[in-house]
């Protein structure tokens, strides 16, 4: 870091969910390190804006269009991005809410959707690292980093979203104990952050979110996305190799 020498050139990324949100500022801050990054989500155009911002940021990037939440798809983009050369780290950040607010309710949650939260929060990971693991196995070199929630440390969230963020945090800990030494696993928690989670639930949603952050917060306020990329750069660079198994909270003081 003191050269002035960008910390991931030559390395390769993959950062699902990362056409927007905390998933955009971590690829475009890796790639302002010289990572070459590829961004997986469904929408194409979020993710061709990325790309181009990532290659004014000195990096370069690759749109990987696909649903996260098919898990045979997932696995073979990953296991594929980069013409499926080395690939030395991995955000698992696809994550969200899906549903309405009134069916996630504990005594209403509908079952189906209970399924579907749990895959796109929880079990997309899995699929994601499965793909990537024996890629920086082969390479000597991996860094895996789940984002997690403050819901994965606390309680508070819809049961679904929290027993997956809560997941993450055991997948972490169970992989970190699993792959070599050369390969660091850990959660990145966020917690109010302005992304488009806060309006899940109407404009009522976001303010709710905010005056949530003013008083479970030490500061007292919703953080950016960008705020959460200093801390993944470096869990995914050469000064994070002591770093793993651990579950590392970017929140404002979140219920401390």
């Amino acid at each position: 870091m003191s050269s002035g020498e960008p910390t991931l050139r030559g390395r390769t990324a993959v950062v699902t969910g990362g056409g927007r949100g905390i998933g955009r500022a971590i690829a475009l801050g890796l790639a302002a390190e010289g990572a070459t990054v590829a961004v997986v989500s469904r929408t194409k155009e979020e993710l061709d804006a990325v790309v181009a911002e990532a290659k004014e940021r000195g990096g370069d990037g690759i749109a990987l269009v696909v649903d996260c939440t098919d898990g045979p798809a997932l696995k073979r983009a990953v296991a594929e991005a980069h013409g499926g050369a080395g690939l030395d780290i991995l955000v698992n950040n696809v994550g969200g809410l899906i549903g309405e607010p009134g069916k996630l309710a504990a005594l209403d949650h509908d079952d189906e959707l209970f399924e579907r939260n749990l895959f796109l929060n929880l079990t997309s990971a899995y699929y994601a690292t499965r793909a990537a693991l024996p890629r920086m196995v082969d390479g000597g070199y991996g860094r895996v980093i789940s984002i997690g929630s403050g819901y994965a440390t606390h309680g508070g969230g819809t049961i679904s979203y929290s027993a997956a963020k809560h997941g993450l945090v055991g997948l972490t800990r169970a992989l970190a104990y699993q792959v070599p030494a050369e390969i660091t696993v850990n959660c990145l928690c966020p917690g109010w952050t302005n992304t488009a989670v806060l309006d899940w639930n109407g404009p009522e949603g976001r303010a709710g979110a905010e005056a949530k952050a003013a008083v479970h917060t030490v500061q007292g306020r919703v953080l950016e996305p960008e705020e959460l990329a200093p801390m993944a750069v470096l869990l995914a660079g050469p000064d994070g190799a002591g770093i793993t198994g651990q579950t590392i909270s970017v929140d404002g003081g979140y219920k401390v």
